[in-house]
């Protein structure tokens, strides 16, 4: 059997569902959502597109499991009450080739924009630190043991709506610095009961996440968790706590862990602060991700700059199963079917060499949206933008979106 036939080739999961191939579409996050923050004709189109493109399973970009705290104010949330027939037209028009449809599903934590306002919460009252830009982000507040019991239940439910709406599974967000990922991180987690400390306690919280949702779904629904490789910051969580964590989350009937890394204040996820094992510039974490597969009982999916066929080829000769591909999608939806015909075209955004890694994150994330905004409208994608333009004419959308969103809460809180 030939490379080119493997990455093609159905790959079963624990649950004893298969995948159709090896590729999956890894999370990125479009803020396509209507103004009640459900997905509409701008997702379904997207989605739709990448189905016929012959990536086998995709992750959504985050769902949030609570309207009071969003990554994003263009998010969708599913929740107690949300109306559910527009995310069972979204798996819908997911599945249209016959692939699978993943959500991931996440609660911020304390990395909300301060513009936005609603709950800003953490495991401890400590902010996030991105220099001058700092005040962007809302002010933490640490969670109650209620709030904590309150948001696993959050996730439980989002799962079981998520089931109902024609899913075929969801990942659990605990990587990128969001809140399953405060709680891992020494430096965000200062806690001093049973959910904080040791990284048993610091974990605890993603295990009970990870059971509650178990429970609340069938058997052969798909459950996997996102988890960081490491954080990338001196005293942060690190490669020897994500395999202390992989062990223990293995044994809780988990399909797939994603390893991802990096966060707001170290954005690995975008190839900065890598491990220094890249590929040509690809395949962030892979080196982890190989050595973790040796000893994991469940399968592992890499995400993190794959570009090419020869290094998704690679990553399957690692000995990890399945690959993940984000920006490439972006730029070319039909990438899959194209490496079937070895029709090859890479395409690269326009890199910012700028001097802050924030900055120059916030527009990769805005080029990135723009081509996904492109793909929802069934125009094509393009590399021909400006980085500057696209960050600022990002920001005026999101400045809209804000406005949206609190008109929104305000008519919902009445």
């Amino acid at each position: 059997m030939n490379s080119n036939s493997l990455l093609f080739s159905p790959f079963p999961l624990p649950n004893g569902i298969s995948l159709p191939n090896r590729l999956v579409k890894a999370a990125m996050e479009e803020n396509l959502s209507n103004p009640q923050l459900e997905p509409d004709k701008a997702l379904w189109n997207l989605y739709e597109t990448w189905a016929h493109g012959g990536v086998g399973t995709m992750i959504t970009g985050n769902v949030m499991v609570d309207h009071r705290a969003m990554t994003g104010p263009g998010g969708v949330v599913l929740e107690e009450g949300s109306r559910l027939e527009g995310f069972r037209q979204w798996s819908s028009k997911a599945k249209a080739a016959g692939g699978k449809i993943i959500m991931q599903i996440n609660h911020p934590g304390r990395q909300v924009l301060a513009k936005l306002g609603g709950e800003v919460w953490a495991p401890s009252a400590i902010a996030v630190d991105i220099g001058k830009l700092s005040k962007l982000l809302g002010k933490p507040r640490a969670m109650t043991k209620t709030e904590i019991e309150e948001t696993i239940h959050r996730f439980a439910k989002t799962s079981m709506l998520a089931e109902e709406s024609g899913f075929d599974g969801v990942e659990i967000h605990a990587a990128h610095g969001y809140l399953i990922s405060q709680f891992l991180s020494p430096i965000a987690n200062q806690r001093k009961d049973e959910w904080g400390g040791s990284l048993e306690n610091r974990s605890r919280f993603l295990l009970e996440v990870i059971q509650a949702v178990r429970k609340t779904v069938k058997p052969n629904f798909i459950v996997a968790v996102k988890l960081n490789s490491a954080d990338f910051q001196k005293g942060g969580f690190q490669f020897q706590d994500a395999k202390e964590v992989i062990s223990k989350i293995q044994t809780l009937g988990v399909d797939f862990i994603e390893l991802s890394g990096g966060n707001y204040e170290a954005p690995a996820m975008q190839g900065e602060s890598r491990d220094g094992s890249t590929i040509s510039r690809e395949a962030y974490f892979l080196e982890f991700a190989s050595e973790v597969a040796k000893t994991a009982t469940v399968p592992i999916l890499v995400t993190g700059g794959i570009r090419r066929k020869q290094i998704a080829e690679s990553v399957l000769d690692s000995g990890v199963p399945l690959v993940g591909i984000a920006t490439a999608l972006a730029l070319n939806p039909n990438l899959p079917n194209d490496w079937k015909t070895n029709s090859q075209s890479e395409r690269h955004l326009p890199d910012p060499n700028w001097k802050s890694k924030t900055l120059k994150g916030l527009a990769n994330m805005a080029m990135v949206r723009y081509q996904l905004n492109r793909l929802s409208e069934n125009k094509k994608p393009t590399v021909q933008v400006s980085p500057i333009i696209r960050l600022m004419m990002d920001q005026i959308r999101l400045a809209r979106l804000t406005k949206r969103y609190q008109k929104w809460i305000q008519n919902i809180s009445k």
